[in-house]
């Protein structure tokens, strides 16, 4: 994926994961393999297994404005879904499994059959499905001090997406429960500040010498250098809702991407802020999500996390690219909330988890296009 130059946007691409679970219970089934292979064989789509058998992923190809990011999602949404329903399962964009245990099965693939001997009980606890948005740059270098002027950024994106509030059939009293269960891993978090690629790298080499990584990309640090694309990859949000609260999160790293690099033509550092700082953030991100409170890293005081939002918009303000398609996403964001506020909203109802579930697999689809034979994401 590369970067378009000049006044117009980087390209991005948006990856995302979703849960298969049984449609009377909404216990996690172990499908993915099935799923991936009845996309590929009735709609000729390539989705892909994860570490948990109970999930599959879908990737956009490389976008050139987020009309077509959000053409792609759409799509690719009613493909897993359909594939899905075939099999007697249904597609969920959720962060943790609501209902049922923390452990199951894995995939026997090579690597991931390594993951599991390495990361033990990590790995058999893995079923938690996020939102990956890459942005595409020149170059590794300059990826690395992009992603030092992305740092302070990274919790109020967490908040956009939070849409994890249920695990084990009841209120976590979180708003992003994944970003808790994926924080245990060694490679997670917030990333260090790196003053080059040189640095990024040697840092890299001592996870894997630990054993805390794998490979290179294991190194699951919440902004990144992508391990194998010349892309900024952003892995701190939730699998969105919706799909188009995907499309927005994936606006605001575009333009926080545009920004950092008309930042760098002028010679402009980013604010060193400390890790601890930031995880201390990202903890309150993931409690409150976007209607709550969240800690401003630049003062370090709590401040209502949508201010924070709005600062972020300012800051992006002459590089969002699309603006009149943003402002439309977030009039509808502030309307209903995010994922995990609408989950609470139908377990109040009547305290039903099936009105999650049903909550969930109606923002699942929102806006799903028909297919049409058209191509989405990666064809087999």
């Amino acid at each position: 994926m590369g970067s378009l130059v000049g006044a117009q946007a980087p390209t991005l691409g948006v990856e995302e994961e979703f849960l298969l679970v049984d449609p009377l219970t909404g216990e996690p089934v172990p499908r993915g393999g099935e799923v991936v292979e009845a996309a590929r064989r009735r709609f000729g789509v390539d989705l892909d297994i994860e570490l948990a058998r109970a999930q599959v992923e879908v990737r956009t190809p490389v976008c050139h404005d987020l009309a077509d990011v959000r053409r792609q999602l759409h799509g690719l949404r009613t493909v897993a879904a359909e594939s899905a329903h075939a099999l007697g399962c249904r597609l969920l964009a959720v962060g943790v499994p609501p209902v049922g245990g923390p452990e199951g099965a894995t995939s026997d693939s090579g690597r991931y059959r390594r993951l599991t001997e390495d990361y033990r009980l990590l790995a058999l606890e893995q079923s938690i499905c996020g939102c990956h948005v890459h942005v595409g740059v020149p170059d590794q270098e300059t990826a690395v001090q992009v992603c030092n002027h992305l740092r302070p950024w990274l919790p109020v994106l967490a908040t956009l997406t939070a849409n994890s509030a249920f695990a084990h059939g009841r209120d976590t009293g979180y708003a992003s429960w994944r970003s808790t269960v994926w924080s245990r891993w060694p490679g997670a978090g917030p990333p260090p500040y790196f003053e080059s690629f040189a640095q990024y790298e040697s840092t890299c080499d001592v996870l894997l010498a630990a054993g805390a990584a794998a490979d290179r990309r294991m190194v699951y640090w919440d902004v990144r250098p992508s391990a194998h694309l010349p892309t900024v990859e952003v892995r701190i949000a939730d699998v969105a809702a919706t799909a188009d609260e995907a499309v927005l999160l994936a606006a605001l790293v575009r333009g926080l991407v545009a920004t950092a690099l008309a930042d760098l033509r002028r010679g402009l550092r980013a604010a060193p802020v400390p890790a601890e700082v930031l995880r201390a953030a990202t903890w309150r991100a993931a409690r409150d999500g976007i209607g709550g409170m969240s800690l401003d890293v630049s003062s370090g005081r709590l401040v209502p996390a949508r201010l924070l939002l709005d600062r972020l918009l300012h800051r992006v303000a002459d590089h969002l690219g699309e603006p009149d398609l943003v402002r439309q996403l977030l009039s509808t964001l502030d309307g209903v909330g995010c994922g995990a506020d609408r989950q609470r909203r139908a377990f109040a109802r009547a305290g039903r988890m099936s009105d999650v579930l049903e909550q969930l697999a109606s923002d699942t689809q929102a806006g799903a296009e028909t297919w049409t034979g058209e191509p989405f994401g990666r064809t087999a």
